[in-house]
């Protein structure tokens, strides 16, 4: 049974503040976190019930609720911390968060430690001090997207459990297109590497044409069934069904997981489809391309080849992909899919819920 928890009384001024601390948009995360532990604990639940909602470890919980017990409030602050005086009094740093995460300077989008530091009187090191301590990067910007597919769940679900847990008698493979590759090449010769001094080229360049890659990656094994177009149409796609349908023996099925892309959805190739049985369409969510794990065989591919490659026709293009695709199939290396469907919803639902409170 453990120990029993100590008493942990909550007045209705520290919950007003403790709750403001967990919806007040720009609070530091850390500070967030150790006040939800309070309001939880304050609801009867456990350490080991907190720890597995937060994220966090027992002893992290059973650590902020002592702190709270003996100091209240003021026990959820760092505490100060051993050396010479602060010369930065804590009204000072929270002007500069105040500032950083809930206004923007008048001639920019964003604050610059120098910036702030002319506007507060503060040294430009001191706010970067602030800043690397509160974790804060405001020249930096991250994107998201949330998927409106009615549909959502249910695909999520299909999608991760041929991942996880793949049918018998059957292979797997991740399917797209990577349209519009474009064959480029400097308008002047590049200058390779050299002691001392980085490659250098011309930042404008030659377009010599563009083509498709049609991939289809085997989750298991690495392996990639590949074959290049000039077009991207369902004429292609076909054909490039086609291929798959030749080199996977007849002996399994085959399951295909697609995004929402048209050429996959044409009267034709559902015609195809109704010839060949063994084929299994498979369709990730509206807007969640992360779903599909070719897309992450394509990252590699054009980091590794298509990036800093000059090409002077679309042949010499399309021979570099056919190269990189036989080498690759030589050693290939599989992408593991660790997420569970019912880690992703809860992970979705939380991020949903926080932009509710935004």
């Amino acid at each position: 049974m453990g120990r029993p928890l100590a008493a942990l009384n909550v007045t209705d001024s520290d919950r007003e503040e403790l709750e403001r601390w967990t919806r007040r948009q720009k609070s530091a995360n850390a500070l967030a976190t150790r006040a939800r532990i309070v309001l939880r604990s304050a609801s009867g639940q456990s350490n080991t019930e907190i720890a597995a909602q937060l994220g966090l470890s027992p002893h992290t919980v059973g650590k902020w609720r002592a702190r709270f017990i003996a100091a209240g409030v003021d026990g959820l602050l760092d505490e100060p911390r051993p050396g010479a005086p602060r010369t930065v009094t804590d009204e000072q740093v929270d002007e500069v968060m105040t500032l950083t995460l809930e206004t923007v300077p008048d001639d920019a989008t964003h604050w610059s430690t120098r910036g702030l530091a002319r506007r507060t009187g503060l040294s430009q090191s001191t706010v970067s001090r602030i800043w690397r301590a509160f974790s804060l990067k405001p020249h930096r910007t991250e994107t998201f997207k949330i998927s409106k597919d009615p549909l959502f769940i249910e695909k999520v679900r299909d999608v991760v459990g041929l991942y996880l847990n793949p049918p018998d008698r059957a292979l797997v493979l991740a399917v797209d297109e990577k349209s519009q590759i474009q064959a480029l090449d400097r308008s002047q010769p590049i200058l390779p590497m050299r002691p001392g001094q980085v490659e250098r080229r011309t930042h404008d360049y030659v377009r010599y044409g563009t083509t498709t890659l049609f991939a289809a990656l085997d989750v298991k094994s690495g392996r990639v069934i590949g074959q290049v177009h000039r077009r991207h149409r369902a004429k292609e796609f076909l054909a490039f069904l086609k291929c798959i349908d030749t080199n996977v023996p007849p002996i399994l099925d085959v399951h295909l997981i697609l995004d929402n892309y048209g050429t996959h959805k044409t009267p034709t190739i559902k015609r195809w489809l109704l010839r060949h049985p063994r084929f299994h369409l498979h369709f990730t969510p509206t807007g969640a391309s992360w779903m599909n794990l070719v897309e992450s065989w394509f990252s590699v591919f054009t980091r590794k080849r298509l990036k800093r490659s000059a090409h002077r026709s679309r042949r010499s293009l399309e021979q570099t992909i056919r190269d990189y695709l036989d080498s690759n199939n030589q050693n290939p290396k599989p992408f593991v899919w660790t997420k569970t469907a019912d880690e992703i919803l809860e992970k979705l639902g939380l991020f949903c819920k926080s932009l509710l409170t935004q």
